[in-house]
Protein backbone atom coordinates (compact mmCIF):
# COMPACT_ATOMS: atom_id res chain seq x y z
CA UNK A 1 0.00 0.00 0.00
CA UNK A 2 1.35 3.50 -0.79
CA UNK A 3 1.41 6.07 1.98
CA UNK A 4 1.52 9.64 1.87
CA UNK A 5 4.58 11.43 2.44
CA UNK A 6 4.16 12.49 6.31
CA UNK A 7 1.54 9.79 6.87
CA UNK A 8 1.64 6.50 8.97
CA UNK A 9 0.42 3.19 7.44
CA UNK A 10 -2.58 2.21 8.91
CA UNK A 11 -1.05 -1.74 9.12
CA UNK A 12 1.70 0.39 11.58
CA UNK A 13 1.68 -1.70 14.82
CA UNK A 14 1.33 1.93 16.67
CA UNK A 15 -1.06 3.74 13.76
CA UNK A 16 -4.25 2.95 15.98
CA UNK A 17 -2.42 4.22 19.49
CA UNK A 18 -1.21 7.68 17.97
CA UNK A 19 -4.87 8.12 16.31
CA UNK A 20 -6.39 7.62 19.56
CA UNK A 21 -3.77 9.49 21.65
CA UNK A 22 -4.40 12.67 19.32
CA UNK A 23 -8.07 12.06 19.17
CA UNK A 24 -7.65 12.47 23.48
CA UNK A 25 -5.39 15.16 22.73
CA UNK A 26 -8.16 17.33 20.97
CA UNK A 27 -10.48 16.71 23.56
CA UNK A 28 -8.40 18.54 25.93
CA UNK A 29 -8.85 21.30 23.42
CA UNK A 30 -5.39 21.31 22.18
CA UNK A 31 -4.96 23.52 19.06
CA UNK A 32 -5.37 22.16 15.98
CA UNK A 33 -1.83 23.39 15.29
CA UNK A 34 -0.41 21.30 18.10
CA UNK A 35 -2.39 18.28 17.10
CA UNK A 36 -0.72 18.49 13.74
CA UNK A 37 2.86 19.13 14.84
CA UNK A 38 2.12 15.90 17.45
CA UNK A 39 1.06 13.63 14.03
CA UNK A 40 4.10 14.78 12.35
CA UNK A 41 6.64 13.94 14.75
CA UNK A 42 5.09 10.58 16.35
CA UNK A 43 5.14 9.75 12.56
CA UNK A 44 8.68 9.91 11.95
CA UNK A 45 9.22 8.69 15.43
CA UNK A 46 7.30 5.49 14.20
CA UNK A 47 9.69 5.04 11.80
CA UNK A 48 12.17 3.60 14.24
CA UNK A 49 10.14 1.13 15.74
CA UNK A 50 8.36 -1.60 13.90
CA UNK A 51 7.12 -3.73 16.93
CA UNK A 52 3.70 -3.41 19.28
CA UNK A 53 3.58 -0.33 21.71
CA UNK A 54 3.92 -2.51 24.56
CA UNK A 55 7.28 -3.56 23.47
CA UNK A 56 8.56 0.03 23.23
CA UNK A 57 11.70 0.87 25.14
CA UNK A 58 14.16 3.75 25.18
CA UNK A 59 16.19 1.99 22.00
CA UNK A 60 13.88 3.56 19.23
CA UNK A 61 13.15 7.12 21.03
CA UNK A 62 17.76 7.29 21.42
CA UNK A 63 17.98 6.15 17.65
CA UNK A 64 14.87 8.80 16.73
CA UNK A 65 16.70 12.01 18.68
CA UNK A 66 20.02 10.66 17.05
CA UNK A 67 18.50 11.02 13.83
CA UNK A 68 17.10 14.53 14.00
CA UNK A 69 19.85 15.86 16.36
CA UNK A 70 21.34 18.34 13.12
CA UNK A 71 17.94 20.40 13.90
CA UNK A 72 18.09 23.30 16.42
CA UNK A 73 17.47 22.71 19.96
CA UNK A 74 14.13 23.85 20.44
CA UNK A 75 12.83 21.92 17.36
CA UNK A 76 14.40 18.49 18.97
CA UNK A 77 12.96 19.48 22.29
CA UNK A 78 9.45 20.04 20.78
CA UNK A 79 9.99 16.49 19.24
CA UNK A 80 10.89 15.02 22.04
CA UNK A 81 7.90 16.31 24.26
CA UNK A 82 5.81 14.96 21.34
CA UNK A 83 7.17 11.76 22.09
CA UNK A 84 6.90 12.14 26.30
CA UNK A 85 3.52 12.89 26.10
CA UNK A 86 2.39 9.74 23.99
CA UNK A 87 4.50 7.22 25.87
CA UNK A 88 2.83 9.02 29.16
CA UNK A 89 -0.62 8.42 27.86
CA UNK A 90 0.44 4.90 26.44
CA UNK A 91 1.29 4.30 30.65
CA UNK A 92 -1.97 5.67 31.94
CA UNK A 93 -4.16 3.62 29.48
CA UNK A 94 -1.77 1.04 30.80
CA UNK A 95 -0.57 -0.08 26.82
CA UNK A 96 2.66 0.17 28.17
CA UNK A 97 4.45 -0.96 31.87
CA UNK A 98 6.92 1.29 32.33
CA UNK A 99 7.57 4.87 30.85
CA UNK A 100 11.09 4.71 28.47
CA UNK A 101 11.10 8.30 28.66
CA UNK A 102 12.22 8.21 32.35
CA UNK A 103 15.78 6.61 30.60
CA UNK A 104 16.32 9.42 28.31
CA UNK A 105 17.44 13.32 29.17
CA UNK A 106 15.92 16.49 28.33
CA UNK A 107 17.41 18.62 25.90
CA UNK A 108 18.20 21.59 26.75
CA UNK A 109 17.50 25.01 25.02
CA UNK A 110 19.64 27.98 25.34
CA UNK A 111 17.82 31.11 26.13
CA UNK A 112 18.08 33.19 23.43
CA UNK A 113 16.07 36.78 23.06
CA UNK A 114 13.50 37.70 21.55
CA UNK A 115 13.58 39.76 18.06
CA UNK A 116 10.62 42.27 18.07
CA UNK A 117 10.17 43.87 14.71
CA UNK A 118 10.51 47.94 14.50
CA UNK A 119 6.77 49.62 14.56
CA UNK A 120 7.95 51.27 11.41
CA UNK A 121 8.60 48.23 9.78
CA UNK A 122 5.53 46.60 10.99
CA UNK A 123 3.08 49.99 9.58
CA UNK A 124 4.93 49.16 6.40
CA UNK A 125 3.79 45.88 5.88
CA UNK A 126 0.63 46.70 7.54
CA UNK A 127 0.75 49.23 4.84
CA UNK A 128 0.84 46.92 2.39
CA UNK A 129 -1.98 45.18 2.41
CA UNK A 130 -3.92 48.21 1.92
CA UNK A 131 -2.09 48.94 -1.50
CA UNK A 132 -2.57 53.04 -0.85
CA UNK A 133 -6.43 52.32 -1.64
CA UNK A 134 -9.25 53.36 0.92
CA UNK A 135 -10.10 50.73 3.49
CA UNK A 136 -13.72 50.42 2.43
CA UNK A 137 -12.34 49.68 -1.10
CA UNK A 138 -10.45 47.18 -0.13
CA UNK A 139 -11.53 43.38 -1.03
CA UNK A 140 -12.68 41.58 1.59
CA UNK A 141 -9.84 38.83 1.46
CA UNK A 142 -7.43 41.95 2.22
CA UNK A 143 -9.35 43.51 4.49
CA UNK A 144 -9.46 40.58 6.85
CA UNK A 145 -5.43 40.22 5.97
CA UNK A 146 -5.52 43.52 7.65
CA UNK A 147 -7.43 43.10 10.63
CA UNK A 148 -6.07 39.92 11.44
CA UNK A 149 -2.43 41.10 11.47
CA UNK A 150 -3.15 43.97 13.17
CA UNK A 151 -5.16 41.97 15.77
CA UNK A 152 -1.91 39.96 16.50
CA UNK A 153 0.16 43.31 16.88
CA UNK A 154 -1.75 45.06 19.05
CA UNK A 155 -3.08 42.40 21.26
CA UNK A 156 0.46 41.07 21.44
CA UNK A 157 -1.61 37.45 20.70
CA UNK A 158 -0.09 34.61 18.84
CA UNK A 159 -0.97 33.67 15.54
CA UNK A 160 -2.91 30.58 15.74
CA UNK A 161 -4.71 31.99 18.68
CA UNK A 162 -5.84 34.63 16.20
CA UNK A 163 -6.79 32.36 13.82
CA UNK A 164 -8.84 30.64 16.01
CA UNK A 165 -10.79 33.27 17.35
CA UNK A 166 -14.99 33.90 16.83
CA UNK A 167 -17.31 37.07 16.35
CA UNK A 168 -18.36 36.50 19.26
CA UNK A 169 -15.12 36.69 21.23
CA UNK A 170 -15.22 40.27 20.78
CA UNK A 171 -16.88 42.65 23.15
CA UNK A 172 -17.20 46.49 20.96
CA UNK A 173 -19.30 48.18 23.16
CA UNK A 174 -17.90 51.88 23.49
CA UNK A 175 -15.12 52.62 25.79
CA UNK A 176 -15.15 49.25 26.84
CA UNK A 177 -13.65 46.82 24.10
CA UNK A 178 -12.15 43.94 24.71
CA UNK A 179 -11.81 40.49 22.58
CA UNK A 180 -11.37 36.73 24.37
CA UNK A 181 -8.20 35.24 23.86
CA UNK A 182 -8.12 31.38 23.90
CA UNK A 183 -4.62 30.15 24.38
CA UNK A 184 -2.34 27.07 25.34
CA UNK A 185 -4.30 24.49 27.67
CA UNK A 186 -7.23 25.86 27.07
CA UNK A 187 -6.56 28.95 28.94
CA UNK A 188 -9.07 32.25 27.82
CA UNK A 189 -7.68 36.02 28.74
CA UNK A 190 -9.47 39.36 28.44
CA UNK A 191 -7.22 41.61 26.49
CA UNK A 192 -8.52 45.47 26.19
CA UNK A 193 -8.30 47.21 22.88
CA UNK A 194 -7.36 50.32 23.61
CA UNK A 195 -6.19 52.05 19.90
CA UNK A 196 -9.12 53.82 18.55
CA UNK A 197 -7.66 53.30 15.01
CA UNK A 198 -7.81 49.16 15.18
CA UNK A 199 -11.31 49.56 16.74
CA UNK A 200 -13.05 51.21 13.69
CA UNK A 201 -10.91 48.67 11.38
CA UNK A 202 -12.62 45.76 12.97
CA UNK A 203 -15.81 47.26 13.03
CA UNK A 204 -15.36 48.13 9.21
CA UNK A 205 -14.53 44.14 8.57
CA UNK A 206 -17.43 43.13 9.99
CA UNK A 207 -19.88 45.58 8.37
CA UNK A 208 -18.12 44.68 5.40
CA UNK A 209 -18.54 41.00 5.70
CA UNK A 210 -21.84 40.57 7.84
CA UNK A 211 -20.15 38.49 9.85
CA UNK A 212 -22.38 38.14 13.25
CA UNK A 213 -21.36 35.18 14.46
CA UNK A 214 -19.03 32.19 13.88
CA UNK A 215 -15.29 32.24 12.58
CA UNK A 216 -13.63 35.81 12.58
CA UNK A 217 -11.56 35.34 9.79
CA UNK A 218 -12.79 32.76 7.17
CA UNK A 219 -11.03 30.66 4.97
CA UNK A 220 -13.23 31.24 2.00
CA UNK A 221 -13.89 35.11 0.89
CA UNK A 222 -17.49 34.17 0.61
CA UNK A 223 -17.75 33.74 4.14
CA UNK A 224 -18.71 30.49 4.03
CA UNK A 225 -14.99 28.98 4.98
CA UNK A 226 -13.82 27.67 8.57
CA UNK A 227 -11.26 29.15 10.19
CA UNK A 228 -7.97 30.54 8.13
CA UNK A 229 -5.13 28.17 9.38
CA UNK A 230 -2.14 29.20 10.62
CA UNK A 231 -0.37 27.66 8.13
CA UNK A 232 -2.60 30.45 5.10
CA UNK A 233 -1.83 33.17 7.62
CA UNK A 234 1.64 32.66 7.73
CA UNK A 235 2.08 32.19 3.81
CA UNK A 236 0.10 35.56 3.28
CA UNK A 237 2.16 37.66 5.84
CA UNK A 238 5.19 36.37 4.19
CA UNK A 239 4.07 37.26 1.20
CA UNK A 240 3.07 40.71 2.28
CA UNK A 241 6.38 40.68 3.45
CA UNK A 242 8.16 40.15 0.24
CA UNK A 243 6.13 42.95 -0.90
CA UNK A 244 6.96 45.92 1.27
CA UNK A 245 10.92 44.38 1.28
CA UNK A 246 11.62 43.44 4.51
CA UNK A 247 12.33 39.76 6.61
CA UNK A 248 9.42 39.99 9.48
CA UNK A 249 8.69 36.88 10.82
CA UNK A 250 5.45 36.47 11.98
CA UNK A 251 5.67 35.83 15.73
CA UNK A 252 7.55 39.14 15.53
CA UNK A 253 4.44 40.76 15.82
CA UNK A 254 3.98 39.17 19.08
CA UNK A 255 7.73 40.14 20.37
CA UNK A 256 6.97 43.92 18.58
CA UNK A 257 4.17 44.14 21.28
CA UNK A 258 5.64 43.46 24.09
CA UNK A 259 8.97 45.02 23.88
CA UNK A 260 6.75 48.34 22.86
CA UNK A 261 5.07 47.62 26.99
CA UNK A 262 7.53 46.99 28.33
CA UNK A 263 9.81 50.11 27.26
CA UNK A 264 6.62 52.25 27.78
CA UNK A 265 6.53 51.41 31.32
CA UNK A 266 4.23 48.91 31.55
CA UNK A 267 4.45 46.65 34.73
CA UNK A 268 5.63 42.69 34.00
CA UNK A 269 2.90 41.36 35.53
CA UNK A 270 0.45 43.42 33.04
CA UNK A 271 2.85 42.83 30.10
CA UNK A 272 2.41 38.88 31.51
CA UNK A 273 -1.23 38.86 31.89
CA UNK A 274 -1.74 40.15 27.95
CA UNK A 275 0.53 37.80 26.58
CA UNK A 276 -1.06 35.21 28.54
CA UNK A 277 2.16 33.51 29.89
CA UNK A 278 2.05 31.31 32.88
CA UNK A 279 4.91 32.76 34.57
CA UNK A 280 6.29 36.14 34.84
CA UNK A 281 10.00 34.01 34.18
CA UNK A 282 8.80 33.82 30.74
CA UNK A 283 7.92 37.83 30.05
CA UNK A 284 11.12 38.85 32.54
CA UNK A 285 13.43 38.44 29.04
CA UNK A 286 11.59 41.22 27.34
CA UNK A 287 13.68 43.53 29.93
CA UNK A 288 17.15 42.45 28.53
CA UNK A 289 15.60 44.07 25.42
CA UNK A 290 17.16 47.26 24.84
CA UNK A 291 14.35 49.16 27.50
CA UNK A 292 14.12 52.64 26.68
CA UNK A 293 12.30 53.01 30.17
CA UNK A 294 15.37 52.17 32.06
CA UNK A 295 17.76 54.26 30.30
CA UNK A 296 15.50 57.15 30.33
CA UNK A 297 16.06 56.65 34.40
CA UNK A 298 20.05 56.10 34.55
CA UNK A 299 19.95 59.33 32.75
CA UNK A 300 17.62 61.00 34.98
CA UNK A 301 19.72 59.51 38.27
CA UNK A 302 22.88 60.63 36.50
CA UNK A 303 21.84 64.14 36.10
CA UNK A 304 20.42 64.47 39.55
CA UNK A 305 24.15 63.22 40.61
CA UNK A 306 25.48 66.14 38.19
CA UNK A 307 23.42 68.32 39.68
CA UNK A 308 24.24 67.60 43.34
Amino acid sequence: MTVAPGQLDRAHPLARHIDDFLADLANTNASAHTIRAYRGDLTQFAAHHDGEISELTAQPVRAYLSDIAGLAPSTRKRKRAAVASFCKWAVRHEELDANPMDRIDTIKVPKTLPRPAAAKDVQTVLAVICTRRPRKELPLARLRDRVLFETAYVCGARAAEVCGLYVEDFDLRLDDEHVQIHGKGGTVRTVLLDDRGYVALVKLYLARSGYTAGPMFRASINGKGGPLSYDAAHHRWNGYCTAAGLGIEIHQLRHAHATELINSGVSIEVVRRRLGHASTETTQIYTLLADQVADDEIRAARRRRERS
